[in-house]
């Protein structure tokens, strides 16, 4: 059996750190979104990600895979946002067997009014400590670790 590769000192501390952030960060930004927007924060990325299509539509497979969510868990935000008024579902005109998700004209307000509170808060826990040159480096970081968790870049959609 060969010995486990033990984390040295410098390797435990970022380790901890990064866990620390990756616990705090989103409680943090669903008590605003919460707050602000009446929205949770899993709610919002879905309708962001669909408003950054240009069309405001966006096929519920690859929605699932921008949000790292399963089919289920996505149909059950996507109920309760079209509930809302906020999105429409529809089966898609070149595939009847998929399903689109649209915003709609309320969606895409409560987007743009939500956008700003929302940004303001990721810049003040996140970016506001950083110089730029950090901000290049946590770039770079993230991007190393996606590459072995994410190696077909689902979750940035650009696979």
């Amino acid at each position: 059996m060969t010995e486990p590769r033990w984390l040295t000192d410098d390797e435990r501390e970022a380790w901890l750190r990064l866990m620390a952030v990756t616990m705090l960060l989103p409680n943090r930004l669903e008590q605003q979104l919460k707050r602000d927007a009446g929205l949770s924060h899993f709610e919002y990325y879905v309708l962001a990600m669909i408003s950054e299509c240009a069309d405001r539509s966006l096929a519920l497979t690859e929605l699932a895979s921008r949000t790292n969510s399963s089919l289920s868990r996505l149909s059950h935000v996507i109920a309760r946002l079209e509930a809302q008024g906020l999105l429409t579902r529809a089966a898609s005109p070149r595939d009847g067997r998929a399903s689109i998700a649209t915003l709609t004209d309320a969606g895409w307000a409560k987007v743009l009014a939500s956008a700003p509170g929302h940004v303001e808060e990721v810049r003040s826990v996140v970016f506001d400590a950083l110089s730029a040159r950090q901000v290049s480096q946590l770039s770079d970081i993230c991007g190393r670790m996606l590459a072995t968790l994410d190696p077909h870049h689902r979750l940035l959609g650009l696979g």
